[in-house]
């Protein structure tokens, strides 16, 4: 007897069709259960798995000769995601679960994945958003994910989601023995309205030409680094610039959880994320691990930084191979990892704040042999990486008084900063469309909705001249003079915004 239960394949942050075709051979009682179709050996554990779970559920496998096939034979199977679907087939081949049942779920029409506990309990996988995704687009009447990856499931409209916690729960569900109702769908837009910043700016003591460089990196989206000593606020900032971003869309934060579905590295519980997220690799982070990669690619922190911020704390300490790997994916907002059976394009589309110290041994340089040292620090750092970061401003010290308070406020709080990035936003939306920020306007655009009268152009030709800049940051200082304007309001840079943006330029004078 032959059953086939429809499942997925995860490949990269996307769900494949999956066909599980369980065959039973009741006669052929010597010879043992096998799996094709690529299986790696998570998979081929899977029939031992399914065995003592339908056992130990009260359900007694036929004997006789089991094949199991997954298809497309062609693509790499792993992980224990298709224990479910074959104890769905084991089931089917033995008459537990049938075709167009009276009541219940016809298992036909579902697409289903979970792993097996050898108590029978449904354990939860990765890649739930994605399956749910997949079932949808190919006309799936259900999804039977376990109970844990429902509410992130539940996220995709338009499908039933069933979410079972035991093997005893699928039957029940598939024969109609137990009153089971789909898992409600979230209210997205209400789960993003309620999101909160852990940080604000107004809990940073001083800082406030820090603050400013920030306000104007997230109007336009640019990548930022800070330079100072240990201790002057640099990571909290960081930590704090998306409660200033704007809010997630609903269509950004299943993107985002796509992402972190796939990856493995949702919340248990948390069926969405809600807040953009910030990510902190460490500087002995490899290349795989922040780009993305492995035998079968998963994403890396730069695509878990998807429409958020990637964080690079100790910035001279990463390895300079690590660095480079970032070049491409700052440009282009993808990466592509290349495999000898295909090539995956993961979203990375992020805003890039490093933090460093000026010295290894952090403290600002003193004289000719301190600068010396700092030039010799910041030469770990190529030139086209610099060429990349948008804004370069130094973190200087607190004093006494703003750190103990007695200097008055805190400053700028990230209400302020939030309306002022937000306005500037909106102006660029009116001007240039949604989904086109200042910092990814091209040359020819920036000759059209950057007009720059003569004063301006005479200021950024000395700047170019006696700071030796690229073409890369000719541009870079355009669009950052195009964010300052937004911030003032005013449609035609001047002066005083070519001034501000030459003035970012902080490691280009260094160097």
């Amino acid at each position: 007897m032959l059953a086939r239960i429809r499942s997925s394949l995860l490949q990269g942050i996307d769900a494949l069709p999956c066909e599980v075709e369980v065959d039973h051979d009741p006669t052929a009682i010597d010879k043992p259960p096998l799996i094709v179709g690529l299986p790696d050996a998570a998979v081929k554990e899977s029939l031992e798995r399914v065995r003592s779970a339908l056992m130990n559920s009260g359900y007694y496998p036929s004997s006789g000769r089991t094949l199991i096939n997954l298809a497309p034979a062609d693509l790499k199977k792993e992980g224990p995601v298709y224990d479910l679907p074959i104890a769905a087939g084991l089931l089917a081949v033995g008459g537990v679960i049938r075709e167009r049942p009276e009541a219940g779920l016809d298992f036909r029409t579902a697409v289903m994945a979970g792993e097996l506990a050898l108590d029978g309990r449904v354990r939860p996988i990765k890649g739930a958003l994605a399956l749910a995704s997949m079932a949808r687009a190919t006309g799936a009447a259900a999804a039977i994910v376990p109970a844990e990856n429902a509410a992130e499931a539940a996220v995709v409209s338009g499908i039933e989601v069933y979410g079972v916690r035991t093997l005893a729960e699928l039957v029940g569900l598939l024969t109609g023995q137990l009153d089971f109702g789909p898992q409600p769908a979230p209210d997205v837009a209400g789960l993003l309205r309620h999101a909160e910043a852990p940080i604000d700016f107004g809990e940073v003591r001083g800082q406030e030409s820090v603050k400013r460089a920030i306000t104007i990196s997230a109007a336009g989206s640019h990548n930022l680094l800070l330079l100072g000593p240990p201790g002057t606020g640099k990571t909290m900032m960081a930590k704090a610039l998306p409660g200033i971003l704007p809010p997630l869309s609903p269509e950004e934060a299943i993107e985002i959880t796509r992402i972190y579905s796939a990856a493995g590295v949702l919340p248990a519980g948390q069926g969405l994320v809600t807040s953009r997220p910030v990510r902190s690799p460490h500087h002995t982070a490899s290349s795989p691990a922040v780009c993305g990669g492995g035998i079968i690619p998963r994403p890396g922190e730069i695509s878990l930084a998807h429409k958020g911020v990637l964080f690079l704390d100790e910035l001279a300490e990463f390895p300079r191979t690590v660095l480079e790997t970032l070049r491409q994916p700052l440009e282009d907002h993808v990466v592509t990892i290349a495999r000898a059976n295909g090539t995956l394009r993961f979203p990375a589309s992020f805003m890039l704040v490093a933090a460093m110290n000026p010295t290894p041994k952090g403290d600002m340089p003193a004289g000719e042999v301190g600068r010396r040292a700092m030039e010799k620090y910041l030469a770990k750092i190529s030139g086209p990486l610099l060429d990349r970061i948008d804004i370069h401003v130094e973190a200087p010290a607190v004093p006494f008084d703003q750190l103990t308070g007695r200097a008055g406020t805190n400053g700028t709080t990230s209400a302020k900063m939030r309306d002022m990035a937000a306005a500037a936003r909106g102006r660029q939306v009116a001007r240039q469309g949604v989904g086109t920020p200042n910092s990814r306007l091209s040359g020819r655009q920036l000759d059209e909705l950057a007009p720059m009268d003569e004063a301006c152009r005479e200021v950024l030709r000395q700047a170019m001249t006696e700071l030796k800049l690229s073409a890369r940051a000719y541009d870079k200082i355009r669009r950052v003079a195009r964010t300052i304007a937004d911030l003032a309001g005013e449609e035609r840079l001047a002066v005083g915004h070519v001034s501000e943006a030459v003035g970012y330029r902080l490691l280009d004078r260094a160097g």
